[in-house]
């Protein structure tokens, strides 16, 4: 029996798109049998990241776009002062390493907020592939669409909700994520800590505790340490849309 190779917390898993519980969420949506089976050949090893371990630094080469199979990541940016800026969060199904094909390097880290895994595909393999399969070639544009729509939602967030609101569109966001891969919409467990939500939004760690408390105190939403239950969905859609400001 062969052993899986270890180098160093990444552990190498052969992959198969066919068996994997997002595919539906992944590169692989909509492509028939013979398509799937084509794209897996582009992944010859899922990799495990163990919590806190990084899967690619800024200013790696791009070799890999990275489909996050199960688990949770964040990306950060380092600022010249040497700061840490949370540029966004990744769940299963979602895609990693996109920031790279610009310049052929990557411009943020990758860092596991809990022990995950991924299937590393190959870009240019994969770029080859997609002129080959209009169906895989729509589904890398409808990604790279998504990147932009994100980057959309985190403006808004910063330039126009006060810290209530961002929280209130960050918990829906979440919200949205978790439908989408089968959960529920109103009780998960947030991955990431408070100094990674309000680095993210914007905001100082006092602020976003208060927000949190503001949230409770308006029985919006119920948060415990990591656990959140979305008491009143429509207030939170309320108050993000403006309807229901706080004073």
């Amino acid at each position: 029996m062969t052993l899986p190779v270890m180098l160093g917390p990444v552990q190498q898993l052969k992959a198969a798109c066919s068996g994997c519980s997002v595919r539906g969420l992944c590169l692989s949506a909509g492509l028939n049998s013979s398509e799937v089976d084509l794209l897996s050949t582009l992944i010859q090893q899922r990799v495990k990241i163990k919590k806190g371990e990084t899967l690619y630094h800024a200013g790696d080469p791009l070799r890999s776009l990275y489909a996050v199979r199960y688990g949770f990541f964040k990306t950060t940016v380092i600022s010249e002062d040497g700061r840490e800026q949370l540029t966004g969060f990744q769940m299963a199904g979602e895609m990693l390493g996109i920031d790279a094909i610009s310049n052929d390097r990557h411009v943020c880290n990758a860092i596991a907020l809990e022990d995950s895994e991924a299937c590393p595909i190959h870009f240019m393999q994969l770029e080859r592939l997609s002129h080959e399969l209009p169906s895989l070639q729509h589904n890398l544009h409808r990604l790279l669409s998504r990147e932009i729509v994100r980057d959309h939602e985190m403006l808004l967030l910063l330039g126009n909700l006060n810290a209530d609101e961002r929280l209130a569109a960050f918990l829906l966001n979440l919200s949205h994520r978790m439908v989408a891969r089968g959960y529920s919409s109103k009780a998960f467990v947030l991955r990431m800590t408070r100094e990674d939500i309000g680095s993210y939004l914007g905001l100082r760690l006092e602020t976003v505790c208060r927000a949190i408390a503001r949230l409770r105190e308006l029985e919006i939403v119920r948060i415990s340490g990591r656990a959140v239950e979305i008491l009143d969905l429509a207030a939170l859609h309320s108050l993000v849309s403006g309807c229901r400001r706080a004073d």
